[in-house]
């Protein structure tokens, strides 16, 4: 079990230790130390969190080489990474929070994968859940990821690429989209418009603040884990220490 998250390790390691057929619980609070396990342990079943310190989910697969790879259940509060976890063929994908049910099913699949490695059926329930394959299939929709915002002014709707955007704000149940020096209200709000960007751009700093990586200018420690935000336009925003760990997955590295 990998997650930076005391809590969320707590729990699935609770849940797998009332399990008569799992032998051994291993856990890692961050990639590096999962990797360390993984090739020394070897387990049957990884639960992996995509977004941790340091390296990633996807950096422990890279690491380990997605053919060595024990069975992969990402458990993770984002959606937006199925497409990716269905890439390095990940058996299932838990988004938090889970029920009991759920965590059921995934266990069934897994165990029936590992007593039955090659599936005849791809279809079947030793192939990818059902529930991944619903989330990759709606992540793969034209327009699931924004590549342009239609701010609608009046009788006008003028469209914005999304690379062209510097940060978005909240203002009120809207936001603030600031791009090329001007700003547009969008109507819509900050966590509805989050979902729809792409998470390898653009990052929430702050419950109020979301930045395209790619205007980041520097980044500046203050205290408390805070740091604060310059972009290449100048302005500077505060970075909480609550999303230090969302930036730190997507830069691929610490702060």
């Amino acid at each position: 079990m990998v997650d930076d998250e005391a809590p969320a390790r707590r729990r699935i390691s609770d849940l797998l230790a009332k399990d008569s057929d799992v032998a051994t619980v291993l856990t890692a609070e961050n990639g590096v130390a999962a990797i360390a396990k993984i090739e020394s342990a070897k387990p049957d079943i990884v639960f992996l969190d995509v977004q941790m310190p340091g390296v990633d989910g996807f950096g422990v697969i890279e690491a380990i080489g997605p053919e060595n790879m024990p069975l992969t259940v990402f458990v993770t509060a984002y959606d937006h990474f199925a497409i990716r976890a269905f890439e390095v063929e990940a058996i299932d994908y838990l988004l938090k929070p889970f029920s009991g049910k759920r965590y059921e099913r995934t266990m069934a699949r897994v165990k029936e994968r590992l007593r039955n490695p090659d599936p005849a059926d791809p279809d079947s329930a030793t192939g990818f859940g059902p529930e991944l394959l619903k989330l990759v299939a709606k992540r793969a929709k034209p327009g699931e990821i924004w590549d342009w915002i239609a701010v609608k002014s009046r009788d006008t709707t003028r469209l914005l690429m999304t690379e062209e955007i510097d940060w978005i704000e909240a203002a009120s149940v809207y936001v603030t989209v600031h791009a090329k020096g001007e700003e547009f209200l969008y109507r819509a709000g900050l966590a509805a418009v989050a979902s729809r960007l792409d998470p390898f751009r653009f990052v929430r700093i702050h419950r109020s603040h979301i930045v395209n990586v790619r205007s980041i200018d520097s980044l500046e420690r203050r205290s408390h884990g805070e740091f604060e935000v310059t972009l290449k336009t100048g302005t500077r925003l505060m970075m909480s220490r609550t999303y230090r760990s969302e930036v730190e997955a997507v830069l691929g590295q610490p702060l």
